[in-house]
């Protein structure tokens, strides 16, 4: 995501707010120390004894805020508590005992000038920054009792109990305003620190969040082609299905009439052909209506058992099969896939007793029930070994395999019992999902 002017200029300020707090953290005890240096001798006059216990005490207050407040040390040996710097003071009891150390210089300090109250500008911040809990008020008080007293003259004041007085009256007022202006400064420094995380937090938010979409958009990339393919693929199952359902049957059809009617006198020879040409038409018209996903043109215009009542006579008629049709159950209009279904399952199961079976009688039986319906296919046929038929597996299927893929395309259960020399009972279970609208039987 490309940041933006606004966000631009909002780092630029978020950056130069460190740069002064990290200053004002590091720097103020030294400004407080020059102060005092440079305006005493106007004040006091400069002898050589006062200036080397002055000079002194300024050089091991400069060490001491050196050593645990300015030098930056590894976070390790500043502790794990969270300072504002990664100094040594920001372990809470090394900054206890450089608060107390800078707190006891300072009152040293200001006794010596009283113009050395100005360290109280570090000695306030760092009281905060490095104290915990009550100990930072403690730490105010304290450095605001040293200003109070740089206020009364210090050293140079009456010790009177005017004196006195004046200095506990200006230590505690100086303990409240110095206490908050300090603690709303420590308010504002964290509530910035604050505004930072959750800042820095919505940047690495945003960057899991391009990376996601990323993801997702490739993601949804492949997903569309492994759809596009498994498009492709059902639609090839789905037309070698149908052309295995309608035309391989008619052929076969076809060319049984035609075979038998080479074999007839004049007048069964054209009776054959006749049958021959309405197969082919009969076919010719599957076909097509298969091309547009429509189903079988014996459901356009019917119920399904009235459709599969109408196939199986027509199939006994060609086949020299008898075949006896039952419907048992409340018939309701199942979903369109649903029909066609069982009125395919039933066309193949017919048609492989015609094929296989050389029975002499087959029965066919269409049960309704309040979950499921059920189509049984028998006949008396030599049987054979399911367990010994091979089912392709893969893209399209045929026979026993392609009705046992249409009848698990819609959740359904083909079960096939068979043994040699004792028939065939084939068993198709499906939903019983009645369509919601049927006005137009042909639209499917």
């Amino acid at each position: 995501m490309a940041v933006t002017s606004g966000e631009e200029r909002f780092a630029l300020l978020d950056e130069r707010e460190r740069r002064i707090d990290s200053a004002i953290d590091r720097y103020a005890p030294y400004v407080g120390l020059l102060a005092g240096t440079a305006l005493t001798p106007f004040l006091i006059p400069p002898t050589t004894d006062f200036w080397l216990v002055t000079g002194g005490l300024v050089a091991v207050a400069a060490v001491w805020s050196w050593v645990f407040a300015t030098q930056q040390v590894a976070r390790d040996d500043a502790g794990d508590c969270g300072g504002r710097l990664g100094v040594r003071a920001s372990d809470p009891r090394l900054g206890a005992i450089y608060v107390a150390g800078l707190l006891l210089l300072m009152a040293l300090l200001v006794h010596r000038s009283p113009l050395y109250g100005f360290m109280a500008i570090g000695c306030y911040a760092h009281s905060f920054a490095f104290l915990r809990g009550h100990w930072r008020w403690v730490g105010v008080a304290c450095a605001a009792t040293a200003v109070g007293y740089t206020q009364m003259g210090g050293s140079l004041g009456d010790p009177s109990p005017v004196f006195v007085a004046g200095w506990v009256a200006l230590a505690l007022l100086n303990t409240v305003v110095a206490g908050l202006f300090t603690y709303f400064g420590a308010f504002t420094w964290e509530q910035a620190e604050r505004r930072r995380r959750v800042i820095a937090e919505l940047n690495e938010a945003n960057r899991r969040l391009e990376e996601s979409l990323a993801e997702n958009a490739a993601l949804h990339a492949r997903l569309v082609a492994q759809a596009r393919e498994s498009g492709v693929i059902d639609e090839r199952a789905r037309m070698a299905r149908e052309i295995h359902d309608t035309l391989a049957q008619g052929l076969t059809g076809i060319v049984t009439q035609l075979e038998a009617a080479d074999a007839a006198d004049a007048a069964t020879r054209r009776r054959h052909v006749d049958v021959a040409r309405a197969l082919a038409r009969e076919s010719l018209t599957e076909a097509r209506r298969s091309v547009h996903a429509l189903a079988p043109g014996r459901l356009a215009g019917a119920l399904l058992p009235d459709a599969i009542t109408d196939m199986a006579k027509e199939w006994a008629g060609t086949a020299g099969v008898d075949v006896h049709v039952e419907v048992t159950g409340e018939p309701i209009a199942l979903l369109p896939d649903l029909e066609v279904t069982l009125y395919r399952v039933a066309q193949e199961a017919l048609a492989n007793v015609g094929r296989h079976a050389s029975a002499s009688r087959a029965g066919l039986t269409l049960s309704y029930m309040p979950d499921v319906v059920v189509l049984d296919v028998r006949d008396d046929g030599r049987g054979f070994d399911p367990a010994a038929v091979g089912r392709p597996v893969g893209g399209a299927g045929f026979g026993l395999a392609a009705m046992e893929q249409r009848v698990r395309r819609v959740s359904g259960e083909l079960t096939v019992e068979s043994a040699p020399g004792e028939g065939t009972a084939v068993s198709a279970v499906v939903p019983a999902i009645a369509a919601e609208t049927c006005p137009d039987r042909g639209d499917r």
